[in-house]
């Protein structure tokens, strides 16, 4: 019997590979025949996954790390074999056919919508791993006698593991069943996202939200007002002050929850409540919710006394927020070294109810 792949030494350095990993792996994709498991499907074999493999397929799926196929055979054979042993559902996307690998990692990328640089490639036949390394080095990729120790290597390390993280699989399950329905719809966009039953959930942040919270702000900069990123000491120490608030944002659907895809930090001033940042999950742009968010904070501030004012700093990428900002009602007052202040200029409060997205808050009212 052949030895288990997932046992021995590291492979020698390959000279294609990329020296330095442009971010932590997002996204490891497998190899199936030889290297999950041994043997192949197709001709007739009925081989269990390897130990190592699966431990390594469970440990990474915890710390929010994807996992999806890229392999050589029969989909509807591959598939059945992976769901026998209930390793399906902890895969994404699944590449199974009889094209290029690289081709094959590539639409993997494409259809999660991350980074190439965030792949990693696991296959036990070296010119498989060499033919995606020519075509994109700046994938990592490891033999499959390694598949066990990957968890133990520093480009698989997360800095925490939080809720988010360990639903992260669910989470692009659940988007992938939107995106066939949205593709599968006949009618206008505007239906389209009425029939999604979108609920906007908005509160105060609490300590459990606040990796989440920094995460945000480092990682969202398209639908980001203002580009400022804040450290768990600082958000903790926002959350404790009666100028501040920091509210985050639940959005659900009929599919289920996009998880926490907005926060807003406020500062209180005298007669004033001004968004200091906004931002939102580019996962949720077309969904409606930034005019939903920023109509609700109109009219809690309206409602507390308080004129309703947002920083805006530009960015080469933000300039979509602005756009929103100004069909929400405000307009700018005055121009600062690095952006803008505006404030709304509605003739009165927005209606709660207008647009595809009901929001609601939760415990007491959100601004003070």
């Amino acid at each position: 019997m052949t030895p288990d792949p997932t046992a021995g030494t590291p492979e020698a350095p390959d000279p294609t590979a990329p020296s330095a990993p442009a971010a932590t792996v997002k996204c490891l994709v497998w190899d199936l025949d030889d290297t999950l498991w041994e043997g192949a499907v197709l001709e007739g074999d009925q081989p269990a996954p390897f130990p190592g493999a699966v431990a390594t397929l469970r440990a990474l799926d915890e710390r929010g790390i994807l996992h999806a196929v890229a392999s050589r055979g029969d989909h509807d054979l591959a598939t059945a074999h992976l769901a026998a042993h209930g390793l399906d559902e902890l895969f994404t996307v699944l590449e199974i056919g009889w094209g290029a690998k690289s081709r094959a990692v590539r639409r993997i990328a494409d259809t999660l919508g991350i980074g190439v640089d965030t792949l990693a490639f696991i296959d036990n036949d070296p010119l498989e791993r060499a033919e995606v390394a020519a075509a994109l080095p700046m994938v990592r990729h490891y033999p499959a006698r390694d598949a066990g120790t990957l968890p133990e290597l520093p480009e698989f390390q997360v800095p925490s593991v939080t809720a988010e993280s360990r639903e992260r699989r669910l989470l692009y399950r659940r988007e992938t069943r939107r995106r066939q329905a949205q593709e599968s719809h006949t009618g206008p966009p505007a239906r389209f996202l009425a029939s999604l039953d979108l609920v906007l959930t908005v509160r105060r942040a609490i300590e459990d939200d606040l990796v989440r919270a920094g995460e945000l702000t480092v990682r969202t900069h398209q639908l980001n007002t203002t580009g400022r990123t804040y450290g768990m000491e600082e958000l903790r120490s926002l959350c404790a002050s009666p100028r501040h608030e920091v509210l985050v944002a639940d959005l659900t659907d009929r599919f289920g929850s996009y998880g926490t895809i907005g926060l807003a930090l406020t500062e209180l001033g005298e007669g004033t409540s001004t968004l200091k940042l906004l931002l939102l999950s580019c996962r949720v742009m077309s969904r409606g919710v930034g005019p939903a968010l920023l109509g609700h904070f109109v009219r809690d501030a309206l409602a507390a006394g308080r004129r309703p004012t947002a920083e805006f700093i530009p960015t080469d990428v933000n300039r979509v927020m602005l756009v929103t900002l100004r069909f929400s009602g405000f307009e700018v007052v005055e121009r600062t070294a690095d952006g803008m202040l505006l404030g709304y200029a509605g003739g009165g409060a927005p209606p709660a109810t207008d647009g595809p997205v009901r929001v609601v808050t939760t415990g007491k009212d959100v601004l003070r």
